[in-house]
């Protein structure tokens, strides 16, 4: 049963990364034919086709290598300094130039000049280009806000789950009480578990973090409201100083690092609650700012990466985790011993996150990426504004395609990172249980 429920998470999640792709394409696809550009080919996949129909002047098809996709339109790059676009050097970096440029214009017919990429304005282009990327973000807030306004997230409530007999630091690794340490506050005051806290200290609270702020930054004697069998008491604690672990300015708890504060020792009940639109909102921001800061630290996280692949490294929770690891992921998202409303949520908050992670990865400004032709139609808009207002010719289009041997330099960079992420997915995977 085990090896089957993976087997059809990872055929789901196969599913949802196929569809992922092809909705960003469909971005491109569908801003191209807007604006009267030509597009011969609407691909999901690399290799060999499994699969393909033309209809109109399009062949829609699908790939045996589901890793990623592609739309091919007609003059992505404008013709050289001559006019010429078919290849004529033997120099290594010009031929990876005009390899490029005669690719661009190989599906070319009569009737074409006028439907060709680099003739539209350049704000025309960014929108097709931004257009997939843009798909892909639809997709990671759409799956994110229904899931968290569907079903939830997992929340600290008031409630009390648990009253341990002693004060242990948060920072010490152990449960059980020793010799020697204090009573635990909480017990000490006669708090139960069931007890709801509705008021701390005179202030009331409604909210987990209300709560913790409260009791953090408090030490000394303090009023405990509670709801014990439908009926409010107070009960009066004297909190104590304990190291716990510290938070961050959002309130989200920071690992591996403690502080000093108020501390009157319960546990608090988690429970799966739905969030309201702003809340969701809020979170997804959360989310995105996550997304960015991770792709700001990937090159730092190589050293750990390449130690984990081949080393003894220990892989650790915030790694890097290419397609296979990801389609793992999912088979152990469908092995989870939780309700099945929960094995879906995980689900499709990882189809969220890798949405989410194309959005942020394409829009990085270096071809072959989307963003880098976005970074040149803006460049080709600026030059072309300075001209304009310096009274001087037009310089023209902007020829993207001599950034092509720094393309094929990012594009080895990618590669040797994939492969690397991926050894270490197979060698040594993230695990979520």
């Amino acid at each position: 049963m085990t090896l089957l429920l993976t087997v059809l998470g990872i055929a789901l999640f196969a599913v949802g990364l196929l569809f992922s792709i092809a909705f960003h394409e469909l971005g491109h696809l569908s801003t191209a034919k807007l604006f009267g550009i030509r597009v011969p080919q609407y691909m999901v996949g690399f290799g060999p086709t499994l699969w393909s129909r033309t209809k109109g002047e399009t062949e829609y098809g699908v790939k045996a290598i589901p890793m990623g996709g592609y739309i091919r339109m007609i003059g992505m790059f404008p013709p050289g300094a001559d006019g010429r676009v078919e290849a004529r050097s033997t120099s290594p970096w010009r031929g990876m130039i005009e390899d490029a440029r005669t690719a661009a214009y190989e599906e070319l017919q009569p009737g074409d000049e006028k439907r060709l990429f680099y003739t539209r304005k350049p704000w025309k282009r960014v929108i097709v280009m931004f257009a997939g990327p843009f798909m892909n973000l639809i997709l990671a807030v759409a799956i994110f806000l229904g899931v968290a306004m569907g079903f939830g997230f997992a929340t600290q409530t008031t409630e009390v789950a648990g009253v341990p007999q002693c004060v242990i630091a948060q920072s010490e690794d152990r449960t059980k009480c020793a010799p020697g340490d204090p009573a635990s506050p909480a017990e000490a005051a006669g708090l139960k578990v069931g007890d709801k806290i509705v008021a701390f200290d005179g202030k009331p609270v409604n909210d987990w973090a209300g709560l913790s702020g409260l009791i953090r930054d408090t030490t000394g004697s303090a009023e405990v409201t509670i709801e014990r069998d439908g009926e409010r008491q107070t009960l009066r604690a004297d909190l104590i100083t304990n190291k716990v672990v510290a938070k961050d300015s959002d309130g989200e708890v920071v690992p591996g690092k403690f502080v000093e504060a108020g501390y009157l020792g319960f546990a608090a009940r988690t429970e799966i609650m739905p969030l309201s639109f702003p809340d969701s909102v809020d979170r997804m921001g959360g989310m995105l700012e996550n997304g960015v800061e991770s792709i700001i630290a990937l090159p730092a996280k190589v050293p750990d990466l390449w130690n984990a692949a081949f080393g003894d490294g220990e892989r650790k929770d915030d790694s890097p985790v290419g397609v296979v690891g990801a389609a793992r992921i999912s088979g152990e998202v469908m092995n989870l011993d939780v309700p099945t409303q929960n094995i879906v949520a995980s689900f499709m908050l990882l189809l969220a996150g890798f949405n989410l992670s194309l959005f942020l990865f394409n829009m990085l400004p270096l071809l072959p990426l989307d963003g880098g032709h976005i970074a040149g139609a803006l460049w080709e808009s600026a030059r072309r504004k300075v001209a304009r207002l310096f009274k001087r010719p037009d310089p023209g289009p902007f020829d993207v395609a001599k950034l092509m041997p720094v393309a094929y330099v990012v594009a080895g960079i990618f590669i040797c990172f994939t492969l690397l992420v991926l050894v270490a997915d197979i060698v040594n995977p993230v695990k979520i249980s």
